[in-house]
């Protein structure tokens, strides 16, 4: 059976039962849904930190992240990530703007295309924030192999491609 990513689906562990394998499913579901909901926590900690609305700043996250990783995001795909209507996002992007967190500009070819920057300020006070967390996930990871945690990333990204996959299905079908 091929796995989301093209690859072969072996079985949880050699000998495992349907039953098994669905009790280590609904245990890692339920281990990652409360990540999530801790995520959601220091979101909304972050938030009252920056003295910002929750869904301000799970935005401003979004923006800070896209441009860390060097593909910043446009308002449109903004809106597709925080789940907001486009003018509920431009609202959210003005009270960012004025704020002096974000920068909207025209940066492609195409001058229709706005892009999205976080401030030098709002990295400075995330790198602040995050970064005790960030040497604690450090130091939780360094204690696992190498080869551990590689597969952990597999999985993730083959849970959410399974997951994508059947959103945009469920999505069609609506």
């Amino acid at each position: 059976m091929a796995g989301p990513r093209g690859g072969k689906v072996a079985p949880a562990v050699e000998g495992s039962t349907r039953d098994e394998v669905t009790a280590q499913r609904e245990r890692l579901i339920e281990g990652l849904r409360a990540y999530g909901g801790q995520f959601t926590e220091l979101s909304r900690l972050f938030a009252d930190w920056l003295g910002l609305h929750s869904t301000d700043a799970a935005a401003l996250l979004e923006i800070a992240a896209a441009d860390e990783r060097d593909s910043p995001l446009s308002p449109a795909r903004l809106s597709e990530r925080i789940m907001l209507s486009p003018s509920a996002t431009t609202a959210l992007l003005n009270r960012l703007e004025q704020a002096g967190h974000i920068i909207r500009s025209r940066e492609h070819t195409d001058r229709r295309i706005i892009t999205l920057r976080s401030s030098v300020d709002v990295h400075e006070r995330a790198d602040e924030f995050f970064r005790p967390l960030g040497a604690r996930l450090d130091a939780v990871m360094a204690g696992h192999p190498p080869e551990v945690v590689a597969g952990f990333e597999a999985l993730l990204a083959d849970l959410r491609a399974s997951m994508d996959t059947y959103i945009t299905e469920r999505a069609q079908k609506a």
